[in-house]
């Protein structure tokens, strides 16, 4: 095996399978939305959107098992909750929501189709690639992501020399960094992290002859060829919409603002160029999902062929279904379960990469129970009537910023560590 080239495609494959409908409509809404302060959005957009993602990765070449690895130390009972969330959160919201992406942005500009149409063809399409298994990264590494590349480095590089020499002041309402912070968790990246870490470790597994060690050293460094690719586009694009912030009506959508900035900086073809991109971005995400999402199923049934092949079955009827909705309705459903998902998943990802002694079963338990504690204030406060938490948010920090798990994880993460070590010292002497 040609370990360079080897990280090379499966690089390209993990950009591609992260870079979907939300990694291409909200970048460019979020810089637009910030003005001057889209370099303190990026910031924030880039922790949450590729720093933790990478991080998941690190934590696959470490433990080279399932995503059910990722939560063993707090209890299998645990860990297989988490990991059912997780799957059923993927394939009931962003997945579905690529076919709704590509619907509205490249197919319904130039045909008159109903969305159940477009979401029926692209999920048997989908399910086709899903069934090459074994050609799944090859394909997505070699042949979608340049194209990928090609267009968004295209309409970034004339963005950012043709843009207006004004700028409107930000309108965020909350802080840029912490706005930044949040709207990456609607990427789903640190979700995708986890299963498509999963994806590389099988496929990895199936070429076959690759040591522990060489799996480890290429899943991190594939990982960092596509966290330099994310970064580049996401700041790109994230500037692209600030520096044009001044072209465009302030009540503009996502999608609507995307097809504006291709066509100020590829001309009326860029309509075409667009549609072209979108289907891509989309499919390979989704696809990748898919067949992550049919390989836990797999492995949890004795490795059957049936039921790999029955969950990508209803994963895709899934994606037809919900898939229809319009993208903005997609985007507001998903909310509560990413104020619930998202923070667990984070503090899951970071005990599994940091030094195991700072990472005991004990800390697991504890920090993960307080994780999840905290994030049903932010969980609740999208479902219960605005005002109805109030007085429970006015005792946690960062809570009225939907951040209120993490101050209590932290504490508790050195409340745990600082007792472990004195007990340890204790019993030494």
């Amino acid at each position: 095996m040609n370990n360079n080239k080897t990280i090379l495609i499966i690089g390209f494959a993990i950009f591609a399978s992260y870079f979907g409908a939300g990694n291409l409509i909200l970048p460019p809404q979020l810089g637009f939305n910030s003005g001057p302060d889209w370099w303190l959005v990026t910031l924030g957009f880039i922790a949450s959107a590729i720093v933790i993602p990478l991080l998941a990765l690190f934590g696959h070449a470490r433990l080279q098992g399932t995503m059910l690895d990722f939560g063993k130390k707090v209890s299998p009972l645990f860990s297989l909750i988490y990991c059912l969330s997780v799957y059923i959160v993927a394939i009931a919201l962003p997945i579905p929501r690529t076919a709704a992406v590509t619907h509205e942005m490249a197919i319904q500009p130039f045909f008159d189709t109903s969305s159940l149409l477009t979401s029926s063809i692209y999920f048997g399409i989908a399910f086709i690639f899903v069934m090459k298994r074994d050609r799944i990264l090859s394909i997505l590494g070699k042949f979608l992501t340049p194209l990928i590349v090609l267009i968004l480095l295209a309409i970034i590089g004339i963005g950012l020399f043709s843009s207006p020499e004004s700028m409107n002041p930000s309108v965020l309402e909350s802080p840029a960094l912490i706005a930044g912070l949040l709207e990456g968790y609607q990427t789903y990246d640190a979700l995708g992290g986890v299963v498509i870490g999963g994806v590389v470790i099988i496929s990895l597994n199936l070429e076959g002859g690759v040591s522990f060690e060489d799996k480890k050293a290429i899943i991190a460094k594939s990982g960092l060829v596509a966290a330099i690719g994310l970064f580049i586009i996401y700041t790109g694009m994230i500037a692209v919409g600030a520096l044009h912030n001044t072209e465009f009506d302030a009540s503009i959508s996502r999608p609507e603002l995307l097809t504006g900035l291709s066509i100020k900086t590829l001309g009326n073809i860029g309509n075409v160029f667009l549609s072209v991109l979108i289907a891509l971005a989309c499919f390979t995400t989704a696809t990748s999902v898919i067949v992550g999402t049919a390989d836990f199923f797999k492995g949890l049934f004795k490795n059957s062929q049936t039921v790999y092949t029955v969950t990508a079955v209803i994963s895709c009827l899934l994606g037809v279904f919900v898939g229809q909705f319009d993208v903005s309705y997609i985007i507001v459903v998903a909310v509560p379960a990413l104020m619930f998902i998202y923070p667990i998943t984070i503090v899951l990802i970071l005990l599994n990469v940091i030094p195991e002694k700072y990472a005991s079963s004990a800390v697991f338990k504890g920090v993960a129970l307080v994780t999840v504690l905290f994030s049903i204030p932010d969980f609740l406060g999208f479902l219960l009537p605005e005002g109805n938490l109030t007085g429970v948010k006015s005792f946690i920090p960062l809570a009225n910023q939907n951040l209120g798990w993490l101050i209590p994880a932290l504490i508790s993460f050195l409340v745990l560590n600082i007792k472990t070590f004195t007990t340890n010292k204790t019993i030494s002497s």
